[in-house]
């Protein structure tokens, strides 16, 4: 749980002050003598990064941990897997500018941050070019003209990396230049970050997401119930009496949710905390994640017996991005389609 001294500390503090070498995770885990030690990846090239506030949440002594597993980077990333590349989603194709990704009708991505606040292993975009798509805010500028000279997108995504790694006075900037774009109307923005760091949550973010003239939406990225006790709760509330729709994504992991209570107990929890469960993705075939692949067949009935106990307002879209496709790749349950 969220200690009473981390849930005062400033964020940048958090953020600075991660975990980021494995072993030294695993000593403030009491697993140093673990056999868990041996599998570790030596210097991984996708560093490690853990905030305090959410290694409050793992289990001590526990090497079987969700959490941890999420993080901790083993060996086994270093397996080059058939099936399994580096840009899984055909993203350097649909890259048409520094920062900007347009994969879909009616709304486009901006890279607004080339960072995380917490380094998950099974990361579609942990290969990302973000050196290439970081530009800054007069690198920007093409990307914002872009968008301009698209009527036909409506919707504007922050993501990254992760967008809310910009201060306050940085999201003002980028938002202010949006809201110029008179076509318009949403910004939806995917982070991690309050999972990870609540306190990101800052009162002058929540007034700056109350306050645009764009339709604020916020979707977040949990993937096990436990994750619910980092401080987010009570963090998201301001967002909640604002007005503001939260929504959570997560990804079907192997040997982190791919039981069938851990599923219902993380929509459930999700729904009493204000956040509408939207979608369990399929993991994304990126290089270094393998491990994590839950079968097909396991993941169709995990889902048909979730869809069995939830009624359908707690039921999550069980999805695969495809490259190409006009839209997430919907899978329903069999007894839907049959």
């Amino acid at each position: 749980m969220l200690t009473r001294a981390h849930a005062t500390e400033d964020w940048r503090t958090l953020l600075a002050t991660a975990v980021t070498d494995s072993r030294e995770l695993l000593r403030r885990l009491d697993l140093s003598d673990h056999p868990l030690a041996a599998t570790l990846q030596q210097g991984p090239s996708f560093p490690v990064r853990v905030p305090a506030p959410y290694l409050a949440c793992m289990r001590r002594g526990d090497a079987e941990d969700p959490l941890l597993r999420q993080v901790l980077a083993v060996a086994m990333e270093e397996q080059s897997v058939p099936g399994f590349s580096n840009d899984p989603l055909a993203e350097a194709g649909q890259n048409p500018l520094p920062g900007l990704l347009h994969k879909y009708r009616g709304r486009a991505l901006l890279i607004a941050a080339g960072g995380c606040a917490v380094h998950c292993r099974y990361c579609f975009r942990r290969h990302f070019p973000y050196g290439d798509n970081n530009p800054g805010r007069r690198g920007l500028e093409p990307a914002l003209g872009y968008l301009a000279a698209q009527p036909d997108i409506h919707e504007i995504i922050l993501s990254g990396g992760d967008p809310l790694m910009l201060d306050d006075e940085a999201l003002r900037w980028l938002i202010e230049r949006l809201e110029q774009i008179p076509h318009l109307t949403r910004l939806r923005l995917h982070t991690r970050f309050p999972v990870v760091i609540p306190q990101r949550l800052t009162p002058g973010l929540v007034d700056l997401l109350s306050a645009t003239r764009l339709r604020s939406v916020v979707v977040l990225h949990m993937n096990h119930p436990r994750e619910l006790q980092t401080g987010i709760i009570d963090a998201i509330a301001p967002l909640r009496q604002r007005g503001i729709p939260l929504f959570n994504q997560a990804v079907l992991l192997e040997g982190v949710n791919d039981d069938l209570d851990t599923l219902s107990a993380l929509c459930e929890q999700s729904f009493d905390a204000g956040i509408v469960p939207y979608y369990l993705h399929l993991l994304d075939r990126v290089a270094g994640a393998a491990h994590f692949e839950v079968p097909i067949a396991k993941a169709r009935q995990l889902y048909d017996d979730l869809a069995a106990m939830l009624p359908g307002y707690l039921l999550p879209r069980l999805v695969r991005e495809q490259p190409g496709a006009p839209g997430k790749v919907s899978l329903a349950p069999r007894w839907e389609t049959s």
